[in-house]
């Protein structure tokens, strides 16, 4: 018998003979590995993509220790979208197909929330939902958490991205604290890190092994001889790397905005940051740049602290930093999180020595044609709207998204980033579904009220 097989495992018979039938023949790798102690009742940290087989590793585990004949909700899973938590349904549904009277019960916005409160009154054992509608029936006292002994966090740093870090503390602080947590997440962010370290008892920390080749950056250096010239340099490796993020660095603050406004110019979807900026700016071109409706940041080395993304496909320096550490940390924010990334420097002669105090082998590469720059430049994937009603209309993310996909609106995955500030609400859109969504927003209400909502562009 192999270490994969999932008969190696402490299964109930029923739900090993459903897995036969339904062609589980062996274990994914974040199966194999989270298992086991998933099993044993621990807690566990998993990172897994979409596709790694993680939901039938939690699945499984929920199913197995699931005491049918208490009729009462004992496991809850939260997924960011509506798509997602059908799916994760759907999925437990059938590794649950060999027991009898098992009822996974569904709960997300965007759904008429009367026929929930019916199917929460007929009772279920496993609830699978968005955080802003559990919290919603949690607020309404439609749904009981008293007898939780498991709850999974499922694409946790979605969840993160979406907003929902308050709604999910508020239900955390609902379930018992004696139960098992099982967080899963295809990153881990800081904000992953201090949600485990508040909620979680001693976790498993399990990775399963990418297929992918190791993180690599590859660094390039592009002689330029004047102002033109770096220009030009800039716009021919967007054009050719169509990088769905770029950040730019350049040592001064005026040409950071001289940069930002000829890319502007050319047609590129761009932004500066840089300390004449009010806080409202800087945090809007922020917000804008890490839910992808901008392409370009540019940035001065003091503008760009804290600037948190993890899949930067593209780094330039526009000149050439004045400390070597810098530019090693300029460079390093590309080719994170196992993926691989391209950092390129312009100098001119006047910059040599500066290549020298970097100690490392120059490797210096030749621009393409400028037969580049007469191509469609990349637009791109999302948009970002702007919502004039923030915490203190008590606005909470969960609205925004319940609002976008009620009826005639949007899948819940076409919604990207959401922040939610004092008086603003900003939440990234599929480019091709704006239009739909903007109307939504402006013909319906969001928490029973009307809110002003335009495009950024």
């Amino acid at each position: 018998m192999s270490d994969l097989d999932f008969s190696s495992l402490n299964l109930e018979p029923n739900l090993l003979k459903n897995l036969s039938t339904l062609g589980y023949n062996s274990m994914t790798p974040i199966q194999a590995l989270s298992l086991p102690p998933i099993l044993s009742g621990k807690d566990v940290i998993g990172q897994g993509k979409t596709g790694s087989g993680k939901t039938a590793a939690f699945g499984l585990g929920l199913l197995n220790k699931l005491d049918v004949k208490a009729f009462r909700v004992q496991s809850i899973i939260l997924c960011p979208t509506r798509e997602l938590a059908d799916q994760v349904a759907n999925e437990i549904r059938k590794l649950a197909r060999a027991v009898h009277n098992i009822k996974v019960l569904t709960l997300c916005g965007g759904a008429p929330f009367g026929p929930q409160i019916g199917s929460l009154e007929y009772g279920a054992h496993i609830v699978v939902g968005t955080p802003g509608r559990i919290e919603e029936h949690l607020r309404k006292k439609t749904l009981k958490l008293d007898h939780i002994d498991t709850l999974v966090l499922d694409e946790a740093d979605r969840m993160l991205d979406m907003g929902f870090q308050d709604a999910i503390d508020d239900i955390i602080e609902k379930i018992p604290s004696n139960r098992q947590t099982l967080l899963f997440s295809a990153t881990f962010p800081q904000e992953i890190e201090d949600i485990a370290e508040r909620v979680m008892k001693n976790p498993t920390v399990v990775n399963a092994p990418s297929t992918h080749e190791e993180s690599t950056i590859k660094q390039y250096f592009y002689q330029v001889n004047s102002d033109d010239e770096r220009m030009n340099a800039l716009r021919l490796l967007l054009a050719k790397h169509k990088p769905d993020s770029a950040l730019v660095f350049c040592n001064t603050k005026r040409d950071t905005q001289d940069v930002a406004d000829e890319l502007i110019y050319y047609g590129f979807y761009a932004l500066a940051i840089h300390g004449d900026l009010d806080q409202r700016e800087r945090d809007q071109a922020l917000i804008r740049f890490s839910n992808k409706s901008i392409s370009v940041l540019v940035a001065t080395d003091v503008a760009a602290r804290g600037l948190d993304i993890d899949a930067l496909d593209l780094v330039v320096n526009f000149n050439i930093a004045h400390d070597p550490e810098v530019h090693v940390h300029r460079i390093g924010r590309t080719g994170r999180a196992g993926r691989s990334g391209i950092a390129a420097s312009f100098y001119s002669d006047k910059e040599t020595r500066k290549l020298d105090d970097l100690e490392i082998e120059i490797s210096t590469d030749e621009l393409p044609g400028d037969t580049l720059l007469d191509k469609p430049i990349k637009k791109p994937t999302m948009t970002t709207l702007k919502i004039d009603g923030g915490k203190r209309h008590k606005l909470r993310p969960g609205d925004i998204v319940g609002g976008l996909t009620g009826k005639d609106g949007i899948p819940g995955d076409k919604i990207g980033k959401i922040t939610v500030s004092s008086n603003w609400s900003y939440v990234a859109v599929e480019s091709s579904l704006v239009k739909v969504a903007l109307k939504k927003i402006q013909n319906d209400k969001l928490k029973g009220k009307n809110f002003r909502v335009r495009i950024l562009s």
